[in-house]
């Protein structure tokens, strides 16, 4: 219906309704009188019928949606009715010198039952009638807080949305048996299940904004013994900044369970290094390039140089970079491979950057097991020619992107970032340029993550593959790994290994039931297969071995490793010669360099 046809109508029905109202109380004080023939009447009911209009404009009763009415609108409509009865009084006090009292009064009570129920029935009409016709899903909203009361009060007023709360939990024991807009506080979080039974729930809303990812978790526990899919409200930011409403529910995460509390950055120190000046990120399409990218250009660089291999990688983070930051950031995409010496020198001497990032690798480790040449030439060689350009042209400080599978690696991907250290680290000694490392070990969306994989199983029926029931890792996000790369360069003096604070590590296999349980699945439904260590798997991973122990974090979540420093000439010597070797032999050699293994005599003696 159009504003116009709205407006009509409702003063049509307004105007019924104060007639009705004025001579049915005229009516009721006497009903003998003949109410045709009193000469105050038809005055008073003009009167009462002008000053209901006046006043009915005034509180807006002519544009409120009534199909969300609410105490707010009762109280305007009283005001309304209120207010015309009193200058309908007034003008028979000073026309009639009288008022009849009484009549007046039914008036008011009849006026304010009749525009009252005519709006508040399109309100019932709607709540009732019209969403019996919509499969209404009953639904538990955990939290009688503020956010599950706003979530509570949206979708009693939202009809666009087809969930009804009816029920709260909450672990407030004073909260318990209290009603919130009409719908009853059952009990806590231990509850839940029976609960869900109890009301035939089918949807449950965790809504505590401010929860903590343990207490999340362990809320999502008692939720996933249920078949009720679960949701959660918003972070307390987004909230807060108005970037998303309490409403716009969304699916629980396997990152929302990691139990980890968020990244505090230094922004002052971090600003400092990085506003204003030109940064360039290798691998600047992959994972962890990207979001490094993203989370630069919130300290407003003056140029962001995106090197990297593939065309549309680098295509689509250029487009997502420019959308948001082409105003304020030259952002300038480059095609290279670390791998071609000419070009890295050539793109590092055309940008001049303050600082690099360094994340282009080879990171998995099973193809890397069948193709180790690769591996050499890309994380060896590669992160050698971008560091040597670096140090040529003067970069301030070079952040190499390496793994906690660089400790005590048995497999090449790991033995080959190991070297990538050394070779910062050498370079570190006689440079301007400070040269760092920063390990860190799995991470939960990246390409490559087993996340992906487990959900295209599930997806396909299961069973979801697991390599060994004991397996552990350590993961974090990929914005929280980000933030602590780049707080990692702030703190470069040259020559550190910065490590990561990963938190505890996870096994696999509870990873892998997490996914299926987020996925709406039991365990049963989907099941758990273990295949066995890959070629060059580690049972555990490590993010320092014994000998790089530095008891001190340097910044929240951030350590300084004593990694071992190999002689410049003999590691050179012994890079040259990699790829002269043998596949079984550069395997070989590699892990054993990696593990402080290899006997380094016949090499230094050629070497001198």
């Amino acid at each position: 219906m159009t504003y116009k046809k709205r407006l009509t109508t409702l003063a049509i029905l307004d105007s019924i309704i104060v007639l009705t109202a004025i001579y049915i109380s005229y009516w009721t004080v006497n009903p003998t009188i003949h109410i045709f023939k009193v000469p105050m009447l038809p005055v008073t009911a003009i009167t009462l019928l002008v000053c209901h209009h006046l006043f009915a404009s005034v509180y807006h009763l002519y544009n409120k949606a009534w199909q969300y009415a609410s105490v707010g609108e009762l109280v305007a409509i009283v005001k309304a009715v209120t207010f015309s009865i009193a200058a309908t009084s007034a003008m028979q006090m000073i026309v009639f010198h009288n008022t009849y009292v009484r009549a007046l009064m039914i008036t008011w009570m009849i006026h304010v039952l009749l525009i009252g129920g005519s709006r508040f029935s399109w309100r019932m009409f709607r709540d009732n009638i019209m969403n019996k016709q919509k499969n209404i899903k009953k639904t538990l909203i955990i939290g009688a807080g503020s956010g599950g009361t706003m979530v509570a009060r949206q979708l009693l007023s939202n009809h666009e949305i087809d969930l009804k709360p009816v029920a709260f939990i909450d672990d407030d024991p004073n909260k318990f048996k209290l009603d919130i807009l009409g719908i009853p506080v059952v009990g806590n979080s231990e509850c839940i299940a029976q609960t869900v039974e109890k009301y035939q729930i089918e949807n449950i809303v965790i809504a505590i904004p401010s929860l903590t990812q343990k207490e999340l978790h362990r809320i999502f526990e008692e939720c996933a013994k249920t078949k009720a899919k679960t949701q959660i409200i918003p972070k307390l930011e987004d909230l807060m900044t108005g970037k998303i409403s309490v409403n716009q529910f969304r699916e629980i995460q396997v990152e929302d369970l990691l139990g980890r509390d968020p990244v505090e950055l230094d922004i002052g120190s971090i600003s400092e290094y990085v506003s204003g000046k030109t940064v360039l990120v290798t691998g600047a399409g992959g994972s962890i390039g990207s979001e490094i990218c993203r989370q630069i250009c919130k300290f407003n660089p003056r140029k962001i140089v995106l090197v990297g291999h593939g065309e549309n990688s680098i295509y689509l983070i250029d487009m997502e970079l420019k959308k948001l930051y082409q105003e304020q950031i030259e952002i300038v995409p480059v095609i290279g491979d670390i791998q071609d010496r000419d070009r890295m020198f050539e793109v590092m001497e055309q940008h001049r950057p303050f600082v690099v990032y360094h994340a282009a690798a080879h990171k998995h480790v099973p193809l890397m097991e069948y193709n180790p040449r690769e591996a050499v030439k890309n994380n060896v060689f590669g992160t050698k020619n971008v560091a040597e350009a670096a140090d040529t042209f003067g970069v301030s400080k070079f952040v190499l992107i390496s793994s906690d599978k660089a400790v005590n690696p048995p497999n090449v991907m790991g033995a080959t970032k190991r070297f990538a250290e050394m070779i910062i680290q050498n370079l570190a000694k006689h440079s301007t340029t400070k040269f760092v490392a920063v390990r860190f070990g799995n991470v939960l969306g990246s390409r490559g993550s087993v996340i992906p994989l487990f959900k295209k199983q599930i997806q396909a029926g299961g069973p979801v593959t697991v390599t060994h029931q004991d397996m552990t890792r350590y993961f974090m996000t990929i914005p929280e790994a980000s933030r602590l790369v780049i707080q990692a360069g702030s703190l470069a003096r040259g020559g550190e290994v910065f490590v990561l604070d990963m938190g505890e590590p996870v096994k696999i296999v509870d990873l892998a039931k997490n996914v299926i349980k987020l996925s709406g699945y039991t365990i049963e439904e989907i099941g758990i297969h273990f295949t066995g260590l890959r070629p060059g798997e580690k049972m555990y991973e490590e993010l320092l071995n014994e000998n790089e122990m530095h008891p001190e974090s340097i910044f929240p979540k951030i350590h300084i490793g004593k990694a071992n420093v190999l002689e410049a000439e003999a590691l050179s010597k012994l890079i040259n010669g990699l790829l002269e070797m043998s596949e079984v032999d550069m395997h070989d050699t590699l892990i054993a360099v990696a593990n402080n293994k290899f006997d380094f005599s016949p090499v230094l003696a050629t070497a001198k």
